[in-house]
């Protein structure tokens, strides 16, 4: 027997070293169907030398096995064979012998070392454990000496067959093994006509081949199992590699059938495209592929914001919000119509007709003008004089009478107090100048209040006549241009 699984493993292993790759049966191949022919060896009360040659039968079988974990397979065998013994060995039970034909029917249970554990699953070579109860059916011819026969015996056991193996899978469906083992039966003792010494059993070794049959679940249908497939919602029709993912030529993390730039590494974010600058703009596309610019200019940059590149910007330091021309330099214009141009115009938005002075604004009638006096508040009060009243009136008559005019409203107060309550006493100050004329249906969108606290004195704090005349609220018309029709 030794010589036969060496002999066998030797075999086994001249195959292996012309094949690349091999796969054991597993879960993309569940169902195997093994063949294989046998030698059989009688060991019993008629003798016990397992090698002898007079006691060396033949047989074969057909196994069908199902993968159920990657360390466990289950199956069907069926097993027929010849087992025999010829009396020719000089023993004192010269001459008499027998010969059976066994048929066994086993359920065997292949405990695999290709586990995931001990070895990979699909490893090349797969060693493995079995152990198979089943039934055994024979019929023997008892035999005294010169070959005269002295009975047929028909009998039925439980049989137990336990034995070892390796299996060399070529390929995922192909693999020849080879195994040794022993079956022991149970309830019988007749195989050699002899009962009452030794129990009858037999070893059997075996060599075949075994065909793996089933089709692996491919989703994507890209070659590659779902339990392998890293990537299993790919395309059709896209390459994958062995992990069943999209090639990715450039390892930019980009793959290949969406990469814009399958040569070059580049980012998710330019679809595969490098961009040296970091600016946004594929390199391929960047005009500035050196400077951090922007996609609107092509890449390049735009240091005044005028929205001239640089490399075409005659006049780079434009400042912001200036109307520039193709060459970034500022356009000159004069939108209201005017006379006064837009980058010196105080009001650009003036009607047009109506005449202003030099920076642009709406002239106000001196008559006008000569309303704007001052009204002056006690220490520390908003509350506005009477005597202020005839001065205010004439103000609120002159908005009445001109609709296109408005008024500013600038409190004031003296250096007593700190910085901030003066600030927010000469707001007071003017909110309630604009009380007074809101008091008198004059549209409060026409008047626009504001505070100076103690930073523009109309005469020095040192005296109570300086103080007197700084706690106040100054007047100004200005040329009202409504935001929204007026009613």
């Amino acid at each position: 027997m030794k010589h036969l699984l060496t002999t066998a493993a030797a075999f086994g292993l001249a195959l292996l070293s012309a094949v690349p790759e091999a796969q054991a049966q597993s879960a993309d191949k569940k169902t195997g169907i093994s063949l294989y022919g046998s030698g059989l060896q009688y060991i019993g009360d008629l003798g016990t030398g397992a090698y002898k040659y007079n006691r060396i039968g033949y047989g074969g079988g057909v196994t069908i096995s199902r993968y159920i974990t990657p360390g466990i397979d289950i199956g069907l065998a069926g097993n027929y064979g010849i087992l025999k013994y010829t009396g020719k060995n000089g023993t004192a039970h010269d001459g008499v012998g027998f010969e059976a034909d066994a048929t066994t029917i086993n359920i065997p249970i292949k405990l695999k070392l290709n586990n995931g554990w001990a070895l990979k699953e699909d490893a090349v070579i797969a060693p493995y454990l079995l152990i198979a109860p089943g039934v055994l059916i024979a019929s023997s011819d008892h035999y005294q000496p010169e070959r005269r026969l002295v009975d047929n015996v028909n009998y039925k056991a439980f049989d137990l067959h336990g034995a070892a193996g390796v299996a060399f899978q070529f390929s995922p469906g192909f693999a020849v093994f080879v195994q040794t083992g022993i079956h022991q039966q149970f309830g019988t003792d007749m195989i050699d006509g002899v009962s009452g010494g030794h129990k009858d059993r037999y070893l059997q070794h075996s060599a075949g081949i075994t065909i793996n049959l089933g089709k692996a679940k491919d989703t994507d249908m890209d070659g590659v199992p779902d339990r392998k497939d890293k990537c299993p919602d790919t395309p059709a029709g896209v390459a994958v590699d062995e992990a069943g993912c999209p090639l990715d030529g450039d390892k930019d993390g980009v793959p290949d059938y969406q990469d814009k730039c399958p040569t070059e590494a580049g980012t998710a974010a330019l679809e595969g495209c490098p961009d040296r600058d970091n600016d946004g703009v594929r390199d391929s596309e960047d005009e500035c592929p050196d400077q951090a610019g922007t996609a609107a200019l092509k890449g390049c940059p735009d240091a005044d914001g005028d929205g001239v590149a640089d490399k075409n910007d005659t006049c780079p330091n434009t400042p912001a919000g200036t109307q520039v021309d193709a060459t970034g330099c500022p356009i000159v214009l004069d939108k209201d119509g005017d006379g006064v141009l837009d980058n010196v115009d105080k009001c650009p938005g003036t009607p047009t007709g109506v005449p202003v002075d030099s920076t642009g604004c709406p002239i106000i009638d001196p008559a006008i003008r000569s309303l704007e006096k001052p009204i002056t508040f006690e220490t520390n009060s908003t509350v506005i004089r009477k005597s202020s009243y005839p001065t205010l009136n004439k103000m609120v008559q002159a908005l009445k009478d001109h609709p296109e005019l408005s008024i500013r409203i600038s409190g004031h107060a003296d250096s007593r107090g700190t910085d901030e309550y003066n600030q927010g006493l000469s707001e007071r100050r003017a909110e309630s100048g604009k009380k007074f004329f809101v008091g008198r249906q004059i549209d409060p969108a026409r008047i626009t209040t504001e505070g100076f606290g103690e930073s523009q004195p109309a005469a020095p704090n040192t005296t109570k006549a300086g103080m007197a005349k700084n706690r106040r609220a100054e007047f100004k018309f200005e040329f009202y241009i409504p935001s929204q029709p007026q009613p």
